[in-house]
């Protein structure tokens, strides 16, 4: 075995039905008194939940989150947590929360507890973006880590079956790529195996049940080992190519890695055995990409990039940018390459 480096991020795990109940008690280990509650406007009902849980911690409530996290919107949330005084940041919901938390860590210093209702898994990594004029910048700081992570399942019941398998899909290519990552680890190889495992496994019983409560339970538990992979190794070509499709196309953040998954792996396994290994095992299939694909289907992702919106003359646009910036990748690819991966993603492969 040759030799490597695991930095263990120092992040604190509260997990299990009902969790949420101690939320303050997780507010109040950081010496925090003035929280800025964080949500989406649909997510109305969790904000006020944790609002009620943290009585007098509470300053007040923000519920702008958007996708992709728009500079606009991070300027609107600092204004608020400025005018209440805010000493730190609770966001609850899926990535776009969080990832509005992240970016008050970033520009304001604010320590956050986080509630993630969905499988996105971006709660376990010190990666931040922010979308400004079409397009995504992301960074690695350990400032937005989250201070506590507390998962309760109870919370993810209502969570349609669409959002439940796309989130999931997500969390599924953090583990992809952190195996092919030039930074990657044994300790990492097992919590991708492991992460990839429970997912698929719980992800087609959630979409058939939603009140499923050991799928559930499975789901939320594989989201965070796939995004504690993604939270200490590098990001190639997949992540590149989902922030640029993102960013530049206003897409829905989850669905577009699901769709882009598969083809991305096809084209990096192949170079990336060891990788490969591992996900025959945790996928129980010989072929990775078609078991992604099938999984993709089994749990309702939209079936290619034209299901989106994308239009093909979009494409070209996207190779563009992917290209003007380097990244980590098993493979370096050819703009033929780029375009090859977006075709057969926009067209569709079921």
């Amino acid at each position: 075995m040759t030799g490597f480096v695991h930095d263990a991020l120092p992040m604190r795990v509260v997990f299990g039905p009902g969790a949420v109940e101690r939320v303050a008690e997780e507010v109040d280990r950081l010496g925090l008194r003035r929280v800025l509650v964080l949500s989406t406007a649909r997510q109305g009902a969790l904000a006020a939940l944790v609002t009620d849980l943290l009585a007098q911690r509470a300053a007040g409530t923000f519920d702008g989150a958007r996708m992709h996290v728009p500079t606009a919107t991070v300027a609107a949330a600092q204004d608020v947590a400025a005018a209440v005084g805010a000493d730190g940041c609770l966001a609850i919901g899926g990535g776009s929360t969080i990832g509005l938390a992240k970016a008050l860590s970033l520009r304001l210093g604010l320590p956050s507890v986080v509630v993630p209702t969905t499988y996105a898994g971006s709660e376990m990594t010190p990666v931040w973006g922010l979308t400004e004029d079409g397009r995504k910048t992301t960074g690695r700081d350990p400032v937005v880590l989250p201070r506590s992570v507390v998962y309760d399942p109870d919370l993810t019941h209502v969570l349609p079956a669409a959002v439940s398998g796309a989130s999931g899909l997500n969390a599924i290519a953090h583990a992809v790529e952190a195996l092919y990552a030039p930074n990657g680890t044994p300790v990492i190889s097992a919590l991708a195996e492991r992460g990839v495992r429970d997912l698929a496994t719980a992800l087609p019983r959630v979409v058939a049940d939603g009140s499923d409560g050991e799928a559930r339970s499975l789901a939320l538990e594989g989201a965070w080992l796939c995004g504690a992979c993604l939270g200490a190794t590098t990001m190639g070509l997949h992540h590149k190519l989902c922030h640029v499709l993102g960013g530049m196309l206003d897409l829905p953040h989850a669905e577009t890695h699901g769709i882009v998954l598969p083809h991305v792996a096809a084209f990096n396994l192949p170079a990336a055995p060891d990788a490969d290994a591992v996900l025959r095992r945790a996928l129980g299939a010989d072929d990775v990409p078609a078991a992604l694909r099938s999984l993709a289907a089994a749990v309702g992702v939209p079936d290619g990039l034209q299901a989106l919106g994308v239009r093909h003359e979009d494409l070209a646009r996207v190779s563009d940018e992917v290209l003007a910036a380097p990244y980590s990748n098993p493979v370096v690819p050819a703009r033929a390459d780029l375009e090859g991966i977006l075709e057969a993603a926009w067209r569709g492969s079921r």
